[in-house]
C-alpha cells in the first residue's frame, strides 16, 4: 500500500488539544509482566502488559472497555465500540500465540479480529466482509463524554438545528456542522483522534485496499456530540461513492493510545509490518511474501505545477501513491496479485491509463510513462478559460469551504453573480457548484476578435460530480441554445451538501456555430449556463453539479 508520501498533509488538524512536543506510541516492554488475558464471565479481558486493558464481549464481539492508565475511555450514549452499530449474537474466541493475543469474532459470513501485542498500548483490528449478507461498512470507536475537548469543526454539539436529513446542523451563529465534513481525502491522513491531558487516543487507518473510492475519496471520519465522540475506520461508505463495494479482509487498522502526541509512524499504512500475524490464522490474510510491487521509472510530459498520483484498481483491491515531483518516479508496494488498471492523475484528473499485472513476490517495473499532450485538456489552446483542469473545483468561489460546511453556511459567499472575462479574478468569482434552484442561469461575458467571431468554436465545461443528474445546458447571446446533454454516470446519493465534490470527472462539449457570435467586437457575447434535470428536490438538494473548468477553445 502506498500513500505514505502524503502523510504530512493536515495531520495536526485532527488534534483537539495542542501539544507542545510530538509524542510517540508507548511500545516499550517495561510493563510486559502483566501481559495475558482472562475471562470475567461476560468478556474476554486483555491486558497488553503496558498501560492498556481492554474487554471484548463474549456474546457480540463488541469492544466494551478501553482502560488506559486506569481511566475508562470507551463508551458514549450507553453504546460499545463495534462494527457498524453492533453485530449482535456472534461466536467469539480467544487464543495466545507467544507475545500476541488474538480475539476472533464470527457473525454469519463476517469475521472480525482484535489483536494485542505484549508491551504495546495498541489494539490491532481486522475485518473480513465476504458479501452483502452483513451490513458491515465501518468500525466505530465510541469515546465517552468529557474525555476530550469538543471544539473541532466537525463537532456538532453546539449546533442544535437540523437543516438536512438528520446529520447536518446549524449553530446559532449560522455556521454548519456535520460528521460528514472532514475536509480530508483518504490520501491526506494516516490517523485521526484527540489529545488532552497527556493522553492521545487515535485510530490509525488501514491501507484501504478493500475499501472503495480511490485516493481522493472523502467520508465521515469522526464526530462529537453531547454524549461523547466517535472515531471511524470506514470499510465501505456509500455517500457519493464512485465504485462498487469490494469484499475481503481489511486491516490492520489500529486503536492507539499515546502520551498525548501522535501515534508512532511505524503504525501508519504503508509502514506497518505484521509478520507476527502471519501464522495467526486470520481469514483472508495475505503476508508480505504473497504480495507484489509496481515501480515506475518516471512520468514525462507532466505539468510540474501540479502533484501527480498513481493509482491501481480492479474489482478486488485498490492502491495509490504519489509520483516524485522531480521525475515522476513512483513505487506501489504490498499489492495483491492480479491485473489492475493503472491510472495517472494530474491533481485529481485522470490523464493516462494502462493495464499492469502483479505477481506474488515480484516487482512489475514500468519504463517512463509518456503522457500524451492531448490527454490533458489544459494543453488545448483556449480563447479564455475559467478554472484549472485538475479534476477539482479548487479556486472557484466557496470551493474550499464546501469540504467542511453546508452550502447554506453563513461563511459562504453569494452563490449568484455573473463573470466578466478579462477583468481578472474570474475563477474566484465563479461559484464552484451550480444548482437548478439556487444559481442556474449564471452569465459569462466575453469579447471576441473579428477573426474569432467568424468561426465556430468548441465550449467545454468540466464537472467533478453531479447530484440528481444535474448537467449544464448553454445558451449564447439568447440566439443559440445547445441540446440537453445526456447525464454522465455519477453517484446517486448526496454529494454537494455533504462535503464531497468527488464523483466521476466528465467533460461536456458544445459546438457553437459562428452564427451565434456578435460581429461587433466592442460588444460582449453572453454565455448563460443553466442546470437542467427532471429530478432532485428543492434548494441545495435540487439537481446540481460541481465545476472543474470552463473554456472556449480557439
Amino acid at each position: 500500500m502506498s500513500g505514505s508520501a502524503n502523510r504530512p498533509v493536515g495531520r495536526r488538524a485532527f488534534v483537539l488539544a495542542a501539544t507542545a512536543a510530538a509524542g510517540t506510541a508507548l511500545t516499550g516492554t517495561a510493563h510486559a509482566a502483566g501481559f495475558g488475558y482472562s475471562d470475567d464471565g461476560s468478556n474476554y479481558v486483555v491486558d497488553t502488559g503496558a498501560q492498556l486493558v481492554f474487554k471484548v464481549s463474549k456474546s457480540t464481539g463488541d469492544l466494551t472497555s478501553l482502560v488506559y492508565r486506569g481511566t475508562e475511555y470507551q463508551g458514549y450514549g450507553g453504546m460499545n465500540s463495534h462494527i457498524e452499530s453492533g453485530l449482535g449474537a456472534s461466536t467469539v474466541g480467544i487464543k495466545q500465540s507467544g507475545s500476541t493475543i488474538l480475539v476472533s469474532v464470527t457473525h454469519g459470513t463476517l469475521k472480525h479480529y482484535y489483536a494485542a501485542r505484549s508491551g504495546e498500548n495498541n489494539v490491532y483490528l481486522w475485518t473480513n466482509k465476504a458479501d452483502t449478507s452483513v451490513s458491515a461498512t465501518r468500525y466505530i470507536v465510541r469515546v465517552k463524554k468529557g474525555a476530550f475537548l469538543n471544539d473541532e469543526p466537525d463537532s456538532y454539539t453546539y449546533a442544535p438545528t437540523t437543516i438536512e436529513a438528520s446529520d447536518v446542523f446549524r449553530k446559532s451563529d449560522g455556521q454548519t456542522r456535520s460528521k460528514h465534513y472532514s475536509k480530508r481525502r483518504v490520501m491526506d491522513y494516516d490517523y485521526l483522534g484527540w489529545s488532552a491531558g497527556g493522553v492521545g487516543l487515535w485510530i490509525v487507518r488501514s491501507n484501504h485496499e478493500k475499501a472503495s473510492g480511490g485516493p481522493f475519496y472523502r467520508s465521515l471520519l469522526r464526530h462529537q456530540s453531547a454524549d461523547g465522540g466517535g472515531l471511524y475506520e470506514i470499510l465501505y461508505y456509500g455517500q457519493n461513492q464512485t465504485e462498487a463495494q469490494r469484499f475481503g479482509l481489511q486491516g490492520p487498522y489500529v486503536i492507539a493510545f499515546t502520551d498525548g502526541g501522535a501515534p508512532s509512524s511505524a503504525l501508519f499504512p504503508g509502514t506497518l509490518t505484521t509478520p507476527w500475524a502471519d501464522s495467526l490464522g486470520i481469514s483472508g490474510y495475505v503476508p508480505a511474501g504473497g504480495r507484489g510491487k509496481v515501480a515506475g521509472v518516471g512520468i514525462s510530459g507532466r505539468n510540474t505545477a501540479y502533484p501527480y498520483t498513481v493509482g491501481l484498481a480492479n474489482s478486488t483491491a485498490q492502491y495509490w501513491g504519489s509520483a516524485r515531483s522531480s521525475d515522476g518516479y513512483f513505487s506501489l508496494p504490498g499489492v495483491l496479485p492480479g491485473t489492475y488498471t493503472l491510472t495517472v492523475f494530474k491533481g485529481e484528473l485522470a490523464v493516462y491509463t494502462t493495464s499492469v499485472s502483479v505477481s506474488a513476490g515480484g516487482t512489475t517495473t514500468l519504463n517512463t510513462i509518456a503522457l500524451p499532450s492531448s490527454n490533458d485538456p489544459a494543453n488545448a489552446s483556449a480563447i479564455w478559460r475559467i478554472g484549472d483542469w485538475n479534476g477539482t473545483p479548487g479556486g472557484f468561489k466557496n470551493a474550499d469551504l464546501m469540504t467542511y460546511a453546508h452550502p447554506s453556511d453563513v461563511r459562504a459567499a453569494s452563490w449568484t453573480g455573473n463573470v466578466v472575462i478579462g477583468g481578472g479574478g474570474e475563477t474566484a468569482a465563479f461559484p464552484c457548484y451550480l444548482w437548478k434552484d439556487v444559481n442556474s442561469g449564471i452569465l459569462v461575458y466575453f469579447r471576441l476578435t473579428a477573426a474569432q467571431a467568424t468561426a465556430a468554436h468548441t465550449l467545454r465545461i468540466g464537472v467533478t460530480t453531479a447530484y440528481a443528474n444535474g448537467r449544464p445546458q448553454v445558451t449564447v447571446n439568447d440566439t443559440w441554445t445547445s441540446a440537453v446533454p445526456s447525464p454522465p454516470t455519477q453517484p446517486n446519493t448526496r454529494s454537494l451538501t455533504n462535503g464531497s465534490y468527488r464523483g466521476n470527472n466528465h467533460t461536456f462539449t458544445y459546438g457553437v456555430p459562428a452564427s451565434a457570435w456578435k460581429t461587433d467586437t466592442s460588444q460582449y457575447n453572453v454565455l448563460r449556463i443553466d442546470v437542467v434535470s427532471g429530478s432532485g428536490a428543492t434548494g441545495f438538494l435540487s439537481a446540481g453539479t460541481a465545476i472543474d473548468a470552463i473554456d472556449l477553445l480557439a
